[in-house]
């Protein structure tokens, strides 16, 4: 029954979805060409929260537990478990004040409304996963950037999305990549639940009544590790032992 019932729920939101990558897009530029890139994150924030609220339609509720202080004048490593890509909209969202920046496939960095321009034009990297010669530079330079900055740079080291929510290994390459290059960030572990629930009968229909849950663990200064292959492990076990299947 609900399964029949998310396939007009399902078309409503991909519209609500669509509409709002849509209206966003030209903003999104008028605040980049015209008054830079503080406008232009506070049009993208804007669009994380209306991309959230389309998530009602599917009867989605979001819960992000972050009791810890973060400062916002340090840069952060964001590590987190990656299960679909209704893990990307509330770590923007509700890490706003961090600038949040991606390290996100080629591929959509074109075609998208909103979401192409923004990965091109608001600091995060695209990275082409088959080609190391462009991407390890390019993260290297995204590290550079963040590290500069102070914002915060958000990796999913399991390299793809598990589609049934049991966390796979972690690729260390990119860490260690950015572990070098930001050697002031605070590293944040984020244990994500239930957004693969959002996509388990593929893309359509969606799946009804998730409650996808982001538990922020206590940050890690990184020069306090100098073994970074120990801190890895740290990172990994504590975001691990947090996930439900």
């Amino acid at each position: 029954m609900m399964k029949i019932l998310s396939y007009p729920l399902t078309i409503l939101y991909y519209l609500c979805f669509l509409l709002t990558l849509v209206f966003f897009h030209p903003i999104q530029w008028f605040c980049f060409n015209v008054f830079g890139y503080k406008a232009h994150k506070l049009s993208v924030d804007a669009l994380q929260f209306f991309l959230i609220k389309c998530q009602h339609v599917l009867g989605t509720r979001i819960s992000f537990n972050n009791t810890h202080d973060i400062p916002t004048n340090v840069p952060l490593i964001i590590v987190a478990n990656h299960q679909s890509m209704y893990d990307i909209s509330p770590i923007m969202w509700y890490m706003r004040k961090h600038h949040a920046k991606f390290i996100s496939k080629i591929e959509l960095g074109k075609g998208i409304p909103s979401v192409s321009y923004n990965l091109r034009h608001g600091g995060s990297v695209l990275i082409d996963r088959k080609n190391p010669r462009q991407s390890l530079p390019a993260i290297m330079k995204f590290g550079e950037y963040i590290e500069a900055n102070k914002r915060a740079a958000v990796i999913f080291p399991e390299g793809t999305r598990s589609k049934n929510g049991v966390p796979k290994p972690f690729q260390t390459k990119g860490l260690q990549i950015l572990f070098k290059k930001i050697p002031s960030a605070l590293v944040v572990p984020v244990s994500i639940n239930n957004s693969w629930k959002m996509v388990k009968y593929g893309k359509f229909p969606m799946g009804l009544g998730t409650h996808i849950k982001f538990k922020v663990h206590e940050p890690l200064k990184l020069s306090d590790y100098a073994n970074k292959e120990e801190l890895i492990t740290i990172v990994e076990r504590k975001i691990k032992e947090h996930i439900h299947p």
